[in-house]
């Protein structure tokens, strides 16, 4: 299937409250705005149904979950046929009874869905307890394809991880896309909040470096309370971004809410392996230790 090297894509970076009518009431709003402002591609943020459920471990929370698909996708597969789009939504998806995952869907126009992507690493720390809710995914790191080309859907805790992002790419991926939920501890002093910020953005433009690819993150905002008496609530730091294939800032976000733009050129990725063959000189003879958890030295000898 043919596809056009050139299309406009868009972030949407919301705040969440309780009310997860209102929320996705919103994201639907700010999804036919991007398409008003041209559009094509849109990305929503990770889990935009409700707040950030996973600060603490509570059983209600299992509640929020739906199948795939389901109401929301159903909902959602309504907008980007309307709006002749491809929507990039973030679902807690309840596969059976016990069985959760934390699962990105791809729709594309009237095709409905065409995919979707099961988180595979999943994260355990404090204000970001997502083991006891979601199974690591099980669908392995496989593009989607779709009219714009073959989209590498991965999350949040996915993005600090360069074999997730190698692997897609070496499976034929045009784009790297992260929904997100990362924030600050209010307790940060700035100087750590500035210190986590620059990881968080350097880890995924290195991403696209590496690979040649552009990316696209898309995190949430706003403040969200927590009632553990061991952390306030998490400060979503935004500042979402949209990269060209040698990772130069196309567009970022600020602390707000809003739409983000910016025109990806998929051509732009011949020209970049040119110049940096990074995928010609893997020495992939040398590289079967990487499926080692570690190496011990004593047990390499």
């Amino acid at each position: 299937m043919k596809t056009p090297d050139k299309f406009t894509a868009a972030i949407v970076q919301q705040s969440c409250s309780d009310d997860l009518q209102a929320n996705l009431t919103n994201s639907i709003a700010l999804v036919q705005q991007a398409k008003a402002q041209g559009a094509q591609l849109v990305l929503l943020q990770e889990l935009h149904r409700s707040r950030y459920f996973c600060q603490t471990e509570d059983a209600k929370h299992f509640d929020l979950a739906e199948s795939i698909p389901g109401p929301t996708s159903q909902q959602l597969a309504i907008v980007a046929a309307d709006l002749d789009i491809v929507l990039v939504a973030s679902l807690f998806e309840k596969r059976a009874p016990g069985l959760y995952h934390n699962t990105a869907i791809v729709l594309d126009r009237k095709q409905g869905l065409v995919g979707k992507y099961r988180k595979m690493h999943i994260p355990d720390d404090p204000g970001f307890m997502e083991k006891y809710y979601f199974t690591p995914g099980d669908l392995g790191f496989h593009p989607i394809p779709t009219s714009l080309g073959k989209l590498g859907v991965l999350i949040c805790w996915d993005q600090w991880y360069p074999e997730a992002a190698r692997l897609m790419a070496l499976r034929g991926a045009e784009l790297l896309l992260y929904p997100t939920a990362i924030g600050w501890d209010p307790q940060d002093t700035h100087n750590e909040q500035q210190r986590q910020l620059d990881a968080w953005m350097t880890i995924q433009r290195a991403h696209s470096i590496s690979n040649g690819l552009p990316v696209l993150t898309a995190n949430r905002v706003g403040f969200e309370p927590t009632t553990t008496s061991s952390i306030e609530g998490i400060q979503f730091w935004g500042n979402s971004f949209i990269t060209g294939s040698f990772g130069e800032l196309l567009a970022q976000a600020g602390l707000d809410e809003q739409i983000l733009l910016a025109e990806i050129n998929k051509g732009a990725t011949e020209q970049t392996r040119r110049t940096w063959p990074f995928l010609r000189d893997r020495r992939i003879d040398q590289y079967s230790p990487l499926t080692q958890r570690y190496l011990d030295q004593q047990e390499e000898k």
